[in-house]
């Protein structure tokens, strides 16, 4: 059977394995990115350069080899490791496709740096806009590898970072590793802006810090910096947190996030998903953002503004949660549950009758099914040398979902 090979090269590059130059001097098309094909200039089939989004090649390298052409696809390391591996197999059956795969670029690092790597994050922000994965693996992670693709990637990073407050980590610039000119530094992110870097370099980012608190669900009251009774009380934010039913990819609003005690311990639980908390009052916005330097969730996203026009620009969520005291008219209300996706949640705290009744009116217009549950927490108090309980204010937890 006619198969396409999918060759990893990755530092080897320099001196193939005989077998490897075989197989591409017997291939009738050539496919791979700029650096890699003028390493085979004298090739003498047709050759498909690796630019742009990557449909039109997957569809040149499918017509190609239907006619029964002999196809060879150059990759950087493991063709399945941040590869066109895994675009190729996404599109084509696997008995169709034979890999190759050679060593990786986080493999020389992590041998450079004499640093285990099997409990490394490693994520790419090559070609790639979207840097949550990146934000991820900082929060959750003591090691992080980037594949950065161009010489700017450093610079990237270091301004995430600087915007989300993160300074727990150390950055170690690896930059054309196997080469000659092969250069390793390590960096401050305030040095990053003023270096010109390889376009071939890889990141590691070293956690050299430990957090003021340690994120998990079920956080103390007393660990989130906050103004006396304007924090979700961490019995009731644990019934909020389980009434959601996060999903670990799903897209979380706060709503009127106060501390940013949901939106935190909420991003404990939307581990490879979004967490927004949105904050009008500019004074509560720093309290958000010293609570997630704390406690090192950087996923969450902190978005100062009136609701609900601030909402506008924020993707669709998952699950909203409301917090008590936001509702003013419909005008919010409508935006959430337009928003909302389908099958997604809408848990919302009252401790005021009037707002659990506007929302109880506003789903049944909707028609969407909701339960309530009225939640009474008494915590321990010092009295007389014993102890006596002591009542905290009753709060009122409407669960809704969107089924139509």
């Amino acid at each position: 059977m006619n198969k396409i090979y999918v060759i990893g090269l990755g530092i080897e590059l320099d001196s193939p394995r005989q077998d490897i130059i075989r197989l591409i001097r017997a291939s009738d098309l050539m496919v791979g990115g700029a650096r890699l094909l003028k390493r085979f200039e004298g090739y003498k089939g047709k050759v498909l350069e690796i630019k742009g989004p990557l449909g039109e090649i997957v569809k040149n390298i499918k017509e190609e080899w239907s006619q029964g052409k002999k196809v060879v696809v150059l990759a950087d390391g493991d063709p399945l490791f941040f590869g066109i591996g895994k675009r190729l197999l996404a599109e084509m059956d696997g008995d169709q496709l034979e890999f190759i795969p050679s060593i990786t670029t986080v493999q020389v690092a992590a041998a450079r740096a004499k640093i285990p790597w099997d409990k490394w994050r490693v994520v790419s922000i090559h070609g790639r806009e979207d840097i949550w994965p990146l934000v991820r693996a900082l929060t959750f992670s003591d090691m992080v590898g980037v594949y950065t693709g161009n010489d700017q990637g450093p610079s990237l990073i270091a301004r995430v970072m600087r915007e989300r407050n993160i300074d727990t980590f150390r950055m170690t610039v690896f930059e054309n590793l196997g080469h000659a000119d092969e250069r390793i530094r390590e960096v401050s992110l305030d040095e990053v802006e003023g270096i010109k870097f390889s376009p071939l370099n890889f990141v590691l980012l070293r956690r050299v810090k430990r957090l003021a608190v340690a994120l998990s669900v079920g956080l103390s009251d007393e660990l989130y910096v906050h103004e006396r009774g304007m924090i979700t009380k961490k019995e009731i934010r644990a019934i909020g947190l389980a009434s959601l039913a996060i999903e670990p990819t799903d897209t979380i609003w706060d709503l009127g996030a106060g501390s940013g005690a949901i939106a935190i311990e909420a991003s404990c639980l939307a581990r490879e998903g979004k967490v927004f908390a949105i904050e009008r009052n500019r004074e509560r916005v720093g309290w958000i953002r010293e609570n997630i330097k704390r406690t090192g969730a950087y996923l969450v996203e902190v978005v100062e503004g009136e609701m609900p026009h601030c909402l506008d620009s924020l993707p669709p969520p998952d699950k909203v949660f409301l917090g008590g005291g936001m509702l003013k008219g419909d005008e919010l209300m409508d935006t959430v549950c337009e928003r909302l996706k389908k099958g997604g949640r809408l848990v919302a705290h009252t401790v005021v009758m009037g707002s659990a009744w506007r929302i109880k009116q506003h789903l049944e217009r909707l028609g969407w099914p909701f339960e309530v549950i009225q939640v009474n927490v008494a915590r321990s108090a010092r009295i007389s040398g014993d102890i006596r309980l002591e009542a905290l204010n009753p709060v009122s937890i409407i669960v809704a979902e969107k089924r139509i």
